[in-house]
C-alpha cells in the first residue's frame, strides 16, 4: 500500500508536535508518525518539566538562543491554551567558597545570553527565601518554572488536528530513501502491516531513534550522522510536603547539572536526575541495594542538610538522547538542514535533550525556515 504526504514529521514527542503545528500554521499539509501507541512516550514524558531561562549554555549556541526565545514562547502558549505552568523561580546555589567562581561565571554567561533578571543573593538573602537552604551565595532566576508536559503535548496535539494535520500512532519508520527526482520514500511498519509513504519533505524528530533512522539514507555529500548515546537519569520524590517554594540547583558538574530539587505544578518535590550512560534504552528503576538513594541523600544534603532520613522514594526514570560521550563537553543541539547535508527537503534533529522542552516552540520555527531554504 502507498500513501502520499506533503511533509512527514517523524516523532510524536513535544518537539515533533511543535514542528507539525508550526508547519501547519505556515500552510503545509502535515502527516506526523509516532511509533508508540501514544504521543510523548519517550523523552518528553520523562523529564523534570522545567522551563529553563537560559543560564548555562554557551553564548551564541543553539541551546542558548532557542532556550531564551523558547522560554517566553512557552509561557505565552501555556497562558493562551490553558496549560498549567508555574513560574516558581530557581535558586542556583554555591554551597562552599570554592564554588563561588563557578556561580559568578554562570551569572556572566546568563547575562551574555540575554537573561537580564538574574539576581545575586548572599547567604542571608537566600535563606530569607528558603529558610532550610544551606549555601554561601545563590543566584535567583525568576523566569525559571515548570509546566505540565502532558498538558502541553495534548494542547499541541489539539492544534495539529484542528489545523488539519494527521497524527498516526503505532507506525515506525524503518527506512528513508531519496527519489531520483525529488522527495522521499518512507518504509513504515504499523498495526496494519508495511506501508510505503511518499513525501515531498521530511523532518526527523525521532529523539533516541534519530541517528539509526538517518543512517538509512545514502548521503552523497559525505555527511556523517552523529551517534546518539542514551543517558539514563533516575528521579526520587519526597514522601512528605516540601518546605521549598523554589527550585534549587547545585553547581553543575561538567555537562551534568547535578541532583537538583524541582517542584511539579502541584508543588510536589522531586530530585534528580542523576546520569548513567547506557548501551541501550531501559526505563527500569535500578536501586536494588539502596546505594543510589544514599548518593542522592548525600548530594541533596549539600544544600538541604535537614532532609529527613528515609524521606525519598523511587519515582521514575528518563533516557536522554545525547550526542556526546561521558567526560566530553556537552554538545550543542543539531538541527541539520539541506545546507549541511545537501539533501533538499530534509531536516534532522539530533541531541535534543534539556532544554529541548523549553526550546520546543522556537525549534519548530527554526525547522520551518530551514525547510523553506532560509
Amino acid at each position: 500500500m502507498v500513501a502520499d504526504a506533503e511533509v512527514v514529521v517523524i516523532g510524536g514527542g513535544v518537539v515533533g508536535l511543535a514542528i507539525a503545528r508550526a508547519l501547519l500554521s505556515h500552510g503545509k499539509d502535515v502527516l506526523l508518525l509516532e511509533r508508540h501507541d501514544r504521543i510523548g512516550m519517550e523523552t518528553s514524558s520523562r523529564s523534570s518539566e522545567v522551563i529553563h531561562a537560559g543560564l548555562y549554555y554557551p553564548p551564541g549556541s543553539l541551546r542558548a538562543e532557542l532556550c531564551v526565545e523558547g522560554c517566553d514562547l512557552l509561557y505565552r502558549f501555556a497562558d493562551e491554551n490553558g496549560v498549567v505552568a508555574r513560574r516558581y523561580g530557581k535558586l542556583l546555589v554555591a554551597t562552599s567558597e570554592a564554588e563561588l567562581p563557578r556561580l559568578q561565571s554562570i551569572a556572566e554567561t546568563a547575562k551574555r545570553n540575554g537573561v537580564a533578571n538574574l539576581q545575586w543573593l548572599d547567604a542571608s538573602q537566600a535563606r530569607d527565601l528558603e529558610p532550610e537552604l544551606s549555601c554561601v551565595a545563590a543566584c535567583l532566576s525568576p523566569s525559571t518554572g515548570v509546566i505540565d508536559s502532558h498538558g502541553l503535548m495534548k494542547a499541541l496535539e489539539g492544534h495539529v488536528t484542528t489545523l488539519g494535520g494527521t497524527i498516526v500512532l503505532r507506525t515506525a519508520v524503518s527506512r528513508i530513501s531519496q527519489h531520483l527526482d525529488s522527495g522521499f520514500d518512507l518504509e513504515t511498519v504499523g498495526s496494519d502491516g508495511p506501508l510505503l509513504i511518499k513525501a515531498h519533505q521530511v523532518v526527523v524528530a525521532a529523539g533516541l531513534g534519530a541517528s539509526e533512522l538517518m543512517r538509512t539514507i545514502d548521503f552523497t555529500s559525505g555527511f556523517e550522522t552523529p551517534a546518539t548515546y542514551p543517558a539514563k537519569g533516575h528521579y526520587f520524590s519526597l514522601q512528605q510536603s516540601s518546605p521549598f517554594r523554589h527550585l534549587v540547583y547545585p553547581m553543575p558538574q561538567g555537562a551534568w547539572l547535578g541532583v537538583h530539587l524541582t517542584l511539579d505544578t502541584s508543588g510536589r518535590a522531586k530530585f534528580g536526575p542523576d546520569i548513567e550512560w547506557k548501551e541501550s534504552v531501559s526505563y527500569d528503576f535500578e536501586d536494588a541495594d539502596g546505594e543510589r538513594r544514599g548518593t542522592f541523600e548525600r548530594e541533596i544534603r549539600r544544600y538541604w542538610p535537614g532532609l529527613p532520613d528515609n524521606a525519598l522514594q523511587p519515582d521514575y526514570t528518563g533516557v536522554r538522547p545525547k550526542i556526546y560521550k561521558a567526560d566530553e563537553p556537552a554538545a550543542d543541539f543539531r538541527i541539520d538542514g539541506p545546507q549541511l547535508h545537501g539533501v533538499s527537503g530534509l531536516v534532522a534533529l539530533f541531541g535534543i535533550e534539556s532544554p529541548g522542552l523549553t526550546s520546543s516552540l522556537a525549534i519548530a520555527e527554526r525547522v520551518v525556515r530551514l525547510l523553506d531554504g532560509h
